[in-house]
């Protein structure tokens, strides 16, 4: 999101404030320039929050966009609707009813009570409230995806009150450990949460007052501009031309060649000379390039270049494990003879688990040589966070428990908390630890009720809420402070498939438990930050975040449940009706998790009965990476650009490859180092007026255009004229076969 100074201020100076180090500057406003730049230094404590229009507002938008992200989710083109879109469609209609609601008080019949329908102007601090509601929809609920699977993919029967408990205990739990963490991630204004300065941008465009400058705009019409045109554009790569979203201009070259499709295609290959012209392609995978540190995008991109094009062509051209057998790049398992792996041959359909037998008769799974690396990179990452995290922000971690302990004020303060202590009371302690205990007690009840259906047993379920407890701290600097969140999913299902192996079903809940309480402890983090940005009552906030997560979590079981009992052959391609949407292409990369780590094991995977144990070094890779450019910083302390090398960023930049593309990474990264390095640089005032309002359009006016168009055409089959580029693809059909000798697959040519 920034310049290099911005790497500096969130490692170099991640430190507590001392009568030594402290500026007049920090003491007045923010020690983090891009906050200086965009978050105002004063409050109105009399404005209304939690009002009606809050809650009506919010909850409609909070179930609105549970319902659409859930229901486009099983589609082949996914469409992911976010919080951007309610936060500006919510602000004509708070207006409408300011100025329509009556003012006078109203009781409530049968009571004493009064409710004010209408306090006045629609104001900055309920627009907050409701966006943070819509923020609840727009996340989305890791476990439906174990019902899509058991349901769908396994096609086992599954209670629906078990379902219900487990989509809403793995939702909660994070508020036990939000709570823990507060003081760390929220208080202290060196974790600044990058991501949270877009939605501030867009608060201020448009609420605040702003006069034209002479010969320019305000950000307000900037922001109208740039929806209006991205609007206008979407109906292009949506509608008109969807292959422009991955263009692999390799491939339309040698047309009869593997090699060159594998390395030319940006969907199924390496991405060389792979672009595309589409916004949900730069930023539906990586998130908005233009809301991340220009540091963090730099580290993102030597990860990938050094993945993709050095140590992928690497492996894959010595023939490392085999890997000319298979597709360059899949998520897919496949078996010794590069055949899609038959998951029931080696699954006990009665008792729902691993077949020992059936599996030593038909063959060893095998991967792709691109996800083989990508656990590894994933085993690295976790290590080199833990080991990052200890070296850089050890001391202050140290020094900020110290004063906790002794219950001391927080030294390490901004004028924005010092704002939010003084005018506002701060959340009970113990309404997290409520939350927290009541989460586990049903989190046991939907495990061990209900004939065990999840196949969980109770130590697994505290094991798991151990390994969230501890990685919270960790994961949560490196988000505050980056804007990337490394994920617990691999080690979760590392851990739980060497200690309860066979079982599929048992390895993802373990894993959501583990990983997404985890995740939704940030996200609540992170919220509290916004809401600490725009001075909303830490109380008000609670509350919105709570009863956000009820009803998102309820509406998204209930949209998954309906999909999945209603919609014929959901998630089957191969029985579904010729052009039928419901393909779930990501419940697919969930189902072949189930069986890596669930069913087949690490044992047999990564162990010593596997063919990747080799991987395993990539732990000690991690943890010892970081070592050397802290000492490097120690031995040179002039040199600032030392601190922006960041190992996890540079192990986890791929993670997430599949499902995320090369050409996703291609774009993604030509987009943030135009603007937040040039452009930064360049052009620094307009950059802090306009950077994050023009991320914040292009994303609204991409998600209104999606949501027109399958509306008004592609729910009645419309789907334009066919022509070469109607296809969402990038036109490479040999990207995905293999280059071995002898393996035959439909729809490659053999190599003899």
């Amino acid at each position: 999101m920034a310049g290099p100074d911005a790497g500096n201020m969130t490692s170099d100076k991640l430190q507590p404030d001392t009568p030594a180090t402290k500026s007049e500057l920090e003491l007045n406003d923010s020690p983090i320039e891009q906050v200086r730049l965009t978050v105002s230094t004063t409050d109105d404590p009399t404005l209304p929050a939690l009002t009606f229009r809050t809650w009506v507002l919010g909850l409609i938008s909070c179930a609105t966009l549970a319902f659409l992200n859930q229901f486009f989710g099983y589609r082949q083109n996914a469409l992911y609707v976010s919080s951007v879109s309610a936060q500006i469609a919510v602000l004509p209609i708070g207006r409408l009813m300011a100025a329509t609601l009556p003012t006078k008080p109203i009781r409530v019949p049968m009571t004493r009570w009064t409710v004010v329908l209408n306090p006045g102007p629609f104001n900055l601090k309920e627009h907050v409230l409701i966006t943070i509601f819509a923020n609840s929809g727009s996340n989305s609920v890791y476990a439906v995806g174990i019902i899509t699977i058991v349901k769908a993919f396994y096609r086992r029967k599954l209670n629906p009150l078990a379902a219900m408990l487990l989509t809403q205990t793995t939702q909660m739990l994070g508020y036990g450990w939000a709570g823990l963490f507060r003081k760390y991630l929220v208080d202290s204004p060196y974790m600044w949460w990058p991501s949270n300065l877009v939605q501030v941008s867009l608060f201020r465009a448009l609420h605040e007052v702003e006069m034209r400058p002479k010969g320019g705009q305000t950000r307000l019409q900037f922001f109208l501009m740039v929806l209006i045109t991205s609007f206008a554009y979407y109906i292009i790569p949506n509608y008109l031309f969807p292959s422009i979203t991955a263009l692999s201009f390799i491939c339309w070259i040698w047309k009869d060649s593997i090699t060159a499709q594998q390395i030319g295609s940006g969907l199924h290959g390496l991405g060389i000379g792979s672009f595309g012209f589409d916004w949900s392609t730069v930023a539906g995978f990586l998130g908005s390039p233009l809301a991340t540190p220009a540091f963090a995008i730099v580290n993102i991109m030597v990860g990938f270049f050094f993945y993709a094009y050095v140590l992928i062509p690497f492996a894959y051209w010595t023939n490392l494990f085999e890997a000319k057998r298979f597709p360059i790049f899949s998520s897919h398992g496949f078996d010794a003879n590069g055949q899609t792996y038959n998951t029931s041959r080696v699954l006990d359909e009665k008792n729902f688990k691993f077949d020992s037998q059936g599996y030593e008769s038909y063959s060893k799974i095998h991967l792709s040589i691109f996800f083989v690396f990508a656990y590894g990179l994933n085993f690295a990452t976790l290590t080199a966070t833990l080991s990052h995290v200890a070296l850089f922000h050890g001391r202050t971690i140290l020094q900020l428990w110290r004063q906790t302990m002794t219950t001391a004020r927080d030294q390490v303060s901004d004028i924005h908390t010092r704002l939010m202590k003084k005018n506002y009371e701060v959340v009970p302690q113990w309404w997290f630890y409520a939350i927290l205990i009541s989460m586990i007690a049903l989190a046991t009840l939907a495990c061990q009720g209900f004939d065990k259906q999840l196949q969980l047993p109770l130590w697994g379920i505290f094991l798991a809420c151990a390994l969230a407890l501890f990685f919270t701290l960790p994961i949560g600097i490196i988000t505050a402070t980056t804007n990337q969140q490394p994920g617990l999913n691999v080690i979760t299902e590392l851990v739980i498939g060497y200690l309860y192996p066979g079982r599929p079903l048992a390895n993802v809940v373990f894993k959501t438990y583990g990983y997404i309480s985890m995740t939704q402890a940030i996200m609540f983090l992170g919220d509290f930050k916004l809401g600490h940005y725009m001075k909303i009552p830490p109380k008000s906030m609670f509350v919105v975040q709570l009863v956000g997560t009820v009803v998102a979590s309820s509406v998204y079981f209930g949209t998954t449940w309906w999909l999945l009992t209603t919609v014929d052959h959901i998630c089957d391609p191969a029985n579904l009706p010729e052009g039928s949407p419901w393909t779930c292409p990501g419940d697919d990369v969930f189902y072949n998790a189930s069986i890596i780590w669930g069913l087949v094991g690490p044992l047999r995977m990564f162990g010593r009965l596997g063919i990747y144990p080799k991987m395993n070094y990539f732990f000690l890779i991690g943890l010892l990476a970081p070592v050397p450019v802290w000492l490097m910083a120690q031995a040179f302390p002039g040199r600032d650009w030392i601190r922006l090398i960041n190992m996890p960023i540079i192990f986890g930049a791929t993670s997430g490859m599949p499902p995320t593309r090369a050409v996703n990474f291609l774009a993604w990264g030509t987009v943030g180092l135009f603007f937040n390095v040039y452009v930064y640089r360049r052009f620094k005032g307009w950059w802090a007026r306009h950077n994050y309002i023009l991320s914040a359009g292009l994303d609204a006016g991409v998600a209104f255009m999606g949501i027109l168009t399958y509306f008004a055409l592609q729910v009645q089959d419309i789907n334009g004229m066919k022509w070469w580029g109607l296809d969402l693809d990038d036109h490479c059909p040999l990207a995905h076969c293999p280059t071995a000798k002898g393996i035959v697959v439909d729809g490659c040519p053999t190599v003899q």
